[in-house]
């Protein structure tokens, strides 16, 4: 029920961001989400990809610094208060939510939304049991 994410520390310089995109598309490489925090000097560009591994590759031999998280993606009621009801899940059995970000693309009707948390098994299980959808990484990744 994991997804692999790829994360990517880059210089915040004019071209960088290009340089990473051309890489993975000369690798045959697609992302499907993607997410960027930056500061004056770097960022971290966060990105669900088709190939992860490869991805993870690719970039490092390219001379990115590069390393994979496991992240959980969520299917969420896209009506008012459907994220609040994932996330009150997880807040009553104290599990801390590290960042979030949504999909690109709609799996079903609901929205899709990408979750780093400290407990990700623990997650995965206690969400499971509240009846909210976990998509496995290869499904996310074919979206």
């Amino acid at each position: 029920m994991k997804v692999q994410q790829i994360s990517v520390f880059l210089e915040n310089k004019s071209g960088r961001l290009a340089q990473l995109t051309q890489t993975l598309g000369q690798a045959g490489i697609n992302i499907r989400a993607l997410s960027i925090a930056d500061t004056s000097d770097f960022g971290i560009l966060r990105l669900i990809v088709n190939k992860p591994e490869e991805a993870h590759r690719v970039l490092g031999e390219a001379g990115f610094t590069v390393s994979m998280t496991d992240v959980i993606a969520v299917e969420v009621k896209d009506v008012p208060g459907g994220l609040s009801s994932v996330l009150s899940v997880l807040d009553a059995a104290g599990i801390n939510i590290e960042y979030l970000y949504a999909f690109l693309e709609k799996s079903s009707s609901d929205a899709l939304v990408v979750f780093r948390v400290e407990q990700i098994n623990e997650a995965i299980e206690l969400l499971m049991k509240n009846n909210v959808n976990i998509l496995n990484g290869e499904r996310v990744y074919k979206l």
